[in-house]
């Protein structure tokens, strides 16, 4: 599945977030004092799966373990700042924009080098969005690249120049530079010309051979084990004083099974943050005790970005399966939407650390959050009056709903095994059991899921997906009806439906849209839209906290993965 919303297994990355997101500042649990950084030393940070592939522009099947490795090793055009939403210079130390917007002309910086010490030029620049944009290489990076589904024009009038001309009107602008890993073109040329391009640095390559402009190069992988990076010393950045970057001197990730393996560790001081670095809610609970010690911090960012959601089959061969036409109804999801009690889910669950939504804009998205969309208080007799106006009622007085055939009004949800989603859609099943509606819970590996989908077998799935832009505007693979992220019904050739049309036309409005305030004006519409149709049912959105042992300095944590190595270049050791 390709996109340019979410991060997961299933879709790659985009790392374009254009405006603050936070719904309140972040707090410590326990303070830590003012450290000054200080070079040198080592963090040991965790990481639960295995790399599939070095190389973040083809699909291994993993990609947080490959996303992981590129923010250490690789560097971008420019760069969003995770924490405050800014777009920073990088790689281009400047930029110009013509009057219209779609044109960018960025100068890189002088005397940057890989960190095999071969130049930087603008010549790696277009090789990188030349391998992006290549059919042959079917790059997961290319949707990210895209405007209206078209690609960026991308010409260097010289060894200093970039100019990038986008396909048409698109606000966000040069945050698209931020999803591209700029390539070392003497090192992966001959792989490319060859056809060879997707098996590049696999994990055989011989990670001391894998040139980067990031600040760490991977210089030992065990696999099952660790790997480990060294600071590359040719790295161009600079702190405020002048100190050459990164502080450390080196980063072991250890390749953790599982997460309840990574809590154990952090209890006993083992590793000193997580590559995957929010917490589970019993986690938090654990944890809270060695905060209040000072031997971990503790910090609650608020509400995610990242929420779950049940979504629904909407694509027209569901449609034609006997006994299933109810899910097509905007007002059976509605009623769904009405009988679920999400102060329960967030008690029951998520131990107290969640807070209830109704839309896939959390109130953690604070620019784009809109307070007017449609809400869905726990309601049982407006379920059942919605559930009864499309026909379905208790025919044989089992308590349970039929349609006009008399057959169950009954559905499936498939979730991820072994994972708090299953837990969720088990109290959900219990929660339209009380109005009538039969669920069954099937709980699959996430690969598993991915071939359903794919087939189009299922009736709905509760999932999610790691938010990696929070302006819709980069998100619009979610919300075209040709997108391939739509996931009730992706990649349609015209929209199915009447409301699916509309936010078709109003996202196209709002990506065009010249100030903030009417593309928020214009958002609010979708939002509105999105609300009273309901192909997906948002539920809670668990607030985010993010454990670090107190020896750890310089983190920014972002409620936007990679939550804290987004930085790994700031961070430091307490002394």
């Amino acid at each position: 599945m390709s996109s340019r919303i979410v991060r997961s297994c299933w879709c790659p990355v985009l790392l374009a977030a254009a405006l603050t997101a936070c719904s309140r500042e972040p707090q410590q649990s326990a303070p830590a004092a003012a450290a000054t950084p200080a070079r040198g030393g080592s963090l040991v940070v965790s990481l639960r799966s295995e790399p599939a592939t070095f190389n973040r522009f083809v699909n291994g099947g993993n990609s947080s373990a490959t996303d992981a490795i590129t923010q250490l090793t690789q560097a971008t055009l420019i760069r969003v700042n995770r924490a405050t939403g800014a777009i920073e210079p990088a790689l281009a130390d400047r930029w110009t924009t013509s009057p219209d917007g779609r044109t960018f002309t960025l100068s890189l910086r002088d005397g940057i080098v890989f960190s095999d010490g071969a130049p930087f030029t603008s010549d790696d620049v277009v090789f990188s969005f030349a391998v992006a944009y290549d059919p042959k290489v079917a790059s997961v990076l290319a949707a990210a690249l895209e405007v209206r589904d078209k690609p960026l024009q991308v010409t260097a009038p010289d060894a200093r120049t970039v100019v990038v001309t986008l396909p048409a009107p698109f606000t966000p602008g040069l945050a698209l530079l931020d999803n591209l890993p700029i390539l070392p073109k003497h090192q992966l040329q001959a792989a490319y010309a060859a056809g060879r391009f997707q098996d590049a640095w696999n994990v055989s390559t011989p990670p001391g051979s894998i040139a980067g402009l990031g600040p760490f190069v991977l210089t030992q992988y065990d696999p099952g084990q660790r790997l480990t990076f060294t600071r590359n010393p040719h790295y161009w950045r600079k702190d405020s004083s002048g100190t050459p970057l990164p502080y450390l001197d080196s980063i072991s990730m250890e390749i953790v099974g599982s997460q309840d393996a990574e809590i154990l560790r952090m209890q006993a001081g083992s590793i000193d943050l997580m590559a995957q670095a929010d917490l589970r809610p019993q986690d938090y609970a654990s944890l809270k005790p060695l905060a209040r010690q000072g031997s971990i911090t503790l910090d609650e960012l608020g509400p995610g970005v990242d929420p779950n959601m049940l979504w629904f089959n909407l694509t027209p061969q569901a449609g034609a399966r006997p006994g299933k036409a109810f899910l097509q109804r905007a007002e059976f999801r509605q009623a769904v939407s009405y009988a679920v009690d999400r102060d329960a889910i967030v008690s029951s669950v998520y131990l107290g650390e969640a807070t209830p939504i109704d839309g896939p804009i959390s109130p953690g998205n604070k620019t784009w959050y809109s307070s007017q969309a449609p809400r869905y208080p726990h309601d049982v007799a407006r379920a059942k009056a919605l559930l009864a106006r499309i026909g379905l009622s208790d025919r044989n007085g089992d308590g349970m709903l039929e349609d006009a055939s008399g057959r169950p009004v009954r559905f499936t949800i498939l979730t991820q095994a072994n994972h708090i989603r299953g837990r969720v859609a088990t109290v959900l099943q219990e929660q339209l059991r009380q109005v009538g509606i039969g669920v069954d819970v099937a709980a699959l590996d996430p690969r598993s899921m991915f071939q359903r989908f794919a087939a189009g077998d299922y009736d709905a799935m509760y999932y999610g997906f790691q938010a990696s832009s929070l302006d819709p505007g980069n998100n619009l693979d979610f919300w075209l009806s040709s997108g391939a992220a739509h996931v009730w019904n992706p990649g349609q050739q015209q929209p199915a439906t009447a409301w699916e049309r509309q936010i078709d036309d109003l996202m196209q409005q709002q990506i065009a849209a010249p100030s903030l305030a009417e593309r928020q004006r214009i958002f609010a519409q979708v939002q509105k839209v999105f609300g009273e149709n309901l192909p997906a049912i948002y539920l809670v959105a668990p607030n985010i906290a993010i454990a670090m042992s107190g020896r750890v300095g310089g983190a920014q944590p972002s409620l936007i993965d990679p939550k804290v190595l987004w930085a790994s270049d700031r961070l430091f050791l307490r002394r």
